[in-house]
């Protein structure tokens, strides 16, 4: 564009801090049978986004186990008119287990796809069968391919293991080595109809997970979801023992192993979780290691790594500068500060230290190759309280002294 001889011009510098929304991390992607759902609706194999409020997509599910997902996860939503956001992928029902797992894999293998075909990424998953297995020695399939695919869509997944006994879930939790996988070991008994049936945990789980995203983390999924009721149930599979006073239980037994419970409220009982209802308890996922076992500190990092790539995305394109780069780095840093201030996370690296020469080449440089050293510190969850009760003498010398005070006044 020419500038005028007499006139004015106006232009944009591009060297500002640029703000970052980040992502919807309660979007849930359910991949299960439904024989009797609308074809027309829910054809198969084919991802289709819709909200759980819609009374008319909520009808055309049917009646099976892909209904009672989606059912599942609308139980949990307590709030005023709410409903999830949720993409579903309606398989076939095969002649048995192992092909019905083996097409639910299938349409896990390619989830990188599904984003562009709804027009939004989930970040919860809910794949049925997770909880069947050959025999003990193998793997689920399903399992096996939710591992090798989450992280290409920074997703998690609660999965089913088998709830027949803690030896049995352990055991299936053993098979898996996963940070985005988080094993329950009970299974939800629901009233269909008039009667009562044992339907998988894991989407009643996803749908508390997008509860609390929402009433205590203002949308973000930086907040743990343990010791919250669970709604919608008529009873579980087993009653597992458990108090939160004795660590022999079989239900903390099975959190030592990483399999989350479902516990029983007992009125009345020290040690009880609650005095009634059911209550979900489970802090951890299926990663070997201590560093990223809380799975809301990797939904939380996740988020703020979708943060990262659309601030950088912005900057993208631009020459290589002095200005660009600090807004760059002070675009991530305002987003890591603001943060700190919410709660979702204790600290991170100061922005004066991650542009770090050693790190940084001119050759590099020349290149237009930048990298940063970003630490954060996700905000863990409170899991075990020690208290430590003794004899307090100050309290009897201050009675004494009391005494005597009251004596003089007497005097």
């Amino acid at each position: 564009m020419t500038k005028p001889i007499f006139g004015m011009s106006f232009t944009r510098p591009d060297d500002e801090i640029v703000p970052a929304l980040g992502a919807d991390f309660s979007q849930t992607l359910l991949i299960e049978t439904s024989e009797d759902a609308s074809a027309a609706s829910y054809p198969l194999d084919t991802p289709v986004r819709f909200s759980t409020s819609d009374a008319a997509a909520m009808a055309d599910l049917g009646t099976g186990l892909l209904a009672d997902a989606v059912n599942g996860i609308h139980a949990q939503l307590s709030d005023l008119n709410a409903g999830a956001d949720v993409t579903v992928v309606r398989v076939a029902e095969g002649v048995d287990a192992a092909t019905t797992a083996a097409s639910i894999a299938a349409i896990v293998d390619g989830i990188a796809g599904i984003p562009s075909a709804v027009n939004k990424t989930p970040r919860i998953v809910v794949a049925g069968r997770t909880a069947w297995r050959p025999d003990l020695d193998t793997t689920n399939p399903v399992i096996a391919a939710l591992e090798a695919n989450l992280g290409k869509i920074l997703a998690v997944a609660p999965v089913d293991v088998d709830d027949t006994s803690a030896a049995n879930a352990i055991d299936a939790r053993e098979t898996m080595t996963s940070e985005r996988l988080m094993p329950i070991g009970v299974a939800a008994r629901v009233w269909d109809g008039a009667q009562v049936v044992t339907r998988p945990m894991s989407p009643r789980v996803a749908g508390l997970m997008i509860r609390i995203d929402n009433q205590v983390g203002g949308g973000l999924p930086f907040h743990p979801f343990a010791n919250r009721p669970i709604f919608g149930l008529a009873g579980i599979s087993r009653k597992i023992p458990f108090s939160t006073l004795d660590g022999s239980t079989e239900g903390q037994q099975l959190l030592a192993a990483n399999v989350s419970i479902v516990a029983e409220g007992e009125t009345g009982v020290d040690g009880a979780v609650a005095d009634g209802g059911y209550r979900f308890i489970g802090t951890d996922n299926a990663h070997t290691g201590e560093l990223w076992e809380q799975i809301h500190q990797v939904r939380g990092t996740d988020y703020i790594v979708t943060q990262i790539i659309e601030i950088t995305n912005q900057f993208l394109g631009r020459r290589v500068s002095a200005d660009t780069v600090e807004a760059w780095i002070n675009s991530i840093a305002f987003a890591l500060r603001d943060h700190v201030n919410a709660g979702n996370i204790i600290g991170y690296t100061p922005r004066s230290q991650m542009f770090k020469a050693s790190q940084n080449s001119p050759e590099n440089i020349r290149l237009g190759h930048l990298k940063l050293d970003i630490g954060i510190e996700p905000s863990p969850v409170f899991k075990l309280a020690e208290h430590e009760i003794r004899r307090w003498r100050p309290a009897v010398e201050g009675l004494v002294n009391e005494i005597i005070a009251r004596l003089a006044n007497d005097a």
